[in-house]
């Protein structure tokens, strides 16, 4: 078995590199990894359905209601961002996406007053990598890669195959999950995209630095052991 279980019970999972990682469980309480998995996790103040941590610490969440947050790393925790989003990912401090719940996609602009400009497409969920990758998967499966940084009209290429949830640390470690559980790494080739790796997983989080963490349907953790 390629996974390590990791004691804990959480609904979804980002992994931005091995020294961060949040969860949050099916209560909307949110949880940091503290790196030693004898006691792996210590409850942060707050409540959010979804999260994305990176690699240069950055860590921003949604909330059931759809309001987005910040993590500041002090005392007040969380700032409130404007818009409405159901899924987030941040790859870095300048690469942070999300979803809303009509499927629209959003990329942070750096500016808290003015923060999201629209990206033609649809997508439920998506990856955003510390090196400007993005990825993401609509609601009937489809898989697709950002290429509208390269000057692309389309913005998005689809990449054979089909995935639930997506996630990207860096252009060479995409991970996702299919609607089944089953678990796929991207190989790199666009014409023979995905291998199939043993375990089974709802939701998967792919770091910058080769880390990649996962919650299985019983919401039980686990974390990719590198062969």
């Amino acid at each position: 078995m390629p996974w390590k279980g990791i004691p804990g019970a959480l609904s979804r999972i980002s992994a931005g590199s091995v020294t961060n990682v949040w969860g949050v469980n099916s209560n909307a309480q949110i949880y940091r990894y503290t790196g030693d998995d004898s006691n792996p996790w210590v409850q942060i103040p707050g409540a959010l359905t979804d999260i994305g941590a990176a690699a240069d610490g950055t860590v921003w969440g949604v909330n059931a209601a759809g309001e987005i947050y910040r993590y500041t790393w002090d005392s007040t925790h969380w700032i409130k961002i404007s818009g409405a989003l159901k899924r987030i990912s941040a790859g870095s401090r300048t690469n942070v996406w999300g979803v809303n719940a009509a499927g629209g996609i959003y990329r942070y602009t750096g500016d808290d007053s003015n923060p999201w400009v629209k990206i033609p497409g649809a997508l439920t969920d998506i990856g955003a990598g510390a090196d400007g990758t993005v990825w993401g998967v609509n609601s009937a499966g489809d898989i697709y890669r950002y290429t509208g940084d390269q000057g692309d009209p389309n913005h998005w290429v689809k990449i054979p195959g089909g995935l639930s949830a997506i996630s990207a640390g860096v252009k060479t470690n995409v991970w996702g999950v299919n609607s089944a559980g089953k678990i796929y790494t991207y190989t790199g080739d666009d014409n023979n995209p995905w291998v199939g790796i043993a375990g089974g997983l709802v939701d998967i989080g792919a770091g910058a630095d080769g880390v990649v963490w996962g919650i299985n349907s019983g919401n039980q953790i686990y974390r990719w052991i590198r062969d």
